[in-house]
């Protein structure tokens, strides 16, 4: 049975309406990271009908994802979190035009990328402190709108999740840091991101040795990443 847009669609657009829902078909958008958060994040980006996606990761799905990450399952292990992505999303949406890059995204990539093409949005997902300023950073200078995310690990209350500008947030390590990092890099403008309120539970993280940008890892549970995924995705489909 053949499915076209109005089918699948539609529901959408008896929300949002032909003008706006034109508007998403017509735009592209740039998701870095496909983790606990950004997966879910572009998951309701591409059901919410945009037509053009870049996503980025070079991440392979492992067994301790599987606990919060939308492509990690069993059958998968090994297989890259983009390419696991990229599968679903095309048959979501048979008419997407999606990029797939399983890369890590270095900071001297992240110009390249960002003046390959336009995009409408950027959504970063990216969970280590120097490629995520480094691509905030470029972003912001470019004039490209961006939303991120901080931290969701060490928490689980969802009502404290919030929109915030990252120079307001609290009790978020990584809004410290990469607060930290940004001034040093001379970037102090506004800066839309999601974070939540609650204090990390202490005895949810554990410091580990060995790995590479990694310095600890926070206990997760099932749906806060992907509440903060849906916050980013609700932001960049409304500000389209």
């Amino acid at each position: 049975m053949s499915v076209n847009n109005e089918d699948w669609q539609q529901r959408t657009e008896l929300l949002l309406g032909k003008e706006k829902m034109d508007r998403l078909r017509n735009a592209h958008v740039l998701v870095v990271g496909l983790g606990g958060v950004g997966a879910y994040a572009a998951e309701m980006i591409c059901r919410a009908g945009v037509g053009k996606m870049t996503i980025v990761d070079a991440d392979t799905v492992q067994p301790t994802n599987i606990n919060r990450q939308l492509p990690a399952t069993h059958s998968v292990i090994g297989e890259y979190k983009a390419e696991v992505l990229a599968r679903r999303f095309r048959d979501i949406n048979p008419e997407l035009d999606l990029s797939v890059l399983p890369v890590y995204l270095k900071d001297e990539a992240i110009p390249e990328l960002l003046d390959r093409t336009h995009f409408d949005f950027i959504v970063d997902a990216i969970d280590t402190v120097a490629p995520k300023c480094y691509l905030i950073c470029h972003a912001l200078k470019r004039g490209i709108r961006i939303v991120s995310s901080m931290g969701a690990g060490a928490k689980k209350d969802i009502t404290q999740v919030r929109f915030a500008d990252l120079w307001e947030t609290y009790h978020c390590g990584l809004s410290k840091a990469v607060r930290k990092r940004l001034q040093k890099m001379g970037m102090r403008r506004k800066l839309p991101v999601v974070f939540s309120t609650e204090q990390a539970d202490p005895d949810a993280v554990l410091l580990v040795e060995g790995e590479a940008n990694k310095k600890s890892t926070a206990g997760t549970v099932s749906y806060m990443p992907a509440v903060f995924g849906c916050y980013l995705a609700e932001y960049v489909i409304r500000k389209i």
